[in-house]
């Protein structure tokens, strides 16, 4: 398997895993994939990535680095939008990503990697915390701002 940095060609495999995983069927269209992807790519150290198996993408993540002034400038990781194509989860393919993941902090010096998940997930939760993530406080949003 390949773990590498996603291109605008891989948007539509990425979109499918997202409509497949992650937002069940509503997803961007593509060419308004295509204008975030172009405008995220202008952002420092924040990157998709996809995993490839046998020439297809079967695998996504994003991974954001972001320094800190707190923690005497050392850097964090945010991981999000994790998806493995339905038929191949369980097979080591979302291990393989977190651990590229965390070697990518890991390389850049981060003192934590964090990711959230919703609490329904509980198969989710027993993944990450088999791969060393710790619960760890809470989780807040404001689902829709004023």
């Amino acid at each position: 398997m390949l773990i590498r940095q996603a291109s605008a060609n891989d948007l539509p495999s990425i979109l499918q895993l997202y409509a497949e995983v992650l937002d069940k069927g509503q997803v961007l269209s593509l060419p308004e994939a295509e204008a975030l992807f172009q405008k995220m790519s202008n952002y420092p150290n924040y990157k998709i990535y996809v995993a490839e198996l046998d020439s297809q993408v079967v695998g996504t993540f994003a991974l954001l680095v972001m320094d800190n002034l707190a923690h005497r400038g050392t850097p964090s990781g945010i991981v999000e939008d994790v998806a493995v194509q339905a038929n191949l989860q369980g097979k080591g393919i979302g291990r393989e990503m977190m651990q590229f993941a965390m070697q990518v902090c890991s390389e850049a010096g981060c003192y934590k990697l964090a990711l959230s998940s919703n609490q329904k997930r509980v198969e989710a939760h027993a993944f990450y915390e088999s791969l060393g993530f710790d619960k760890h406080g809470f989780s807040f949003l404001v689902p829709t701002l004023p």
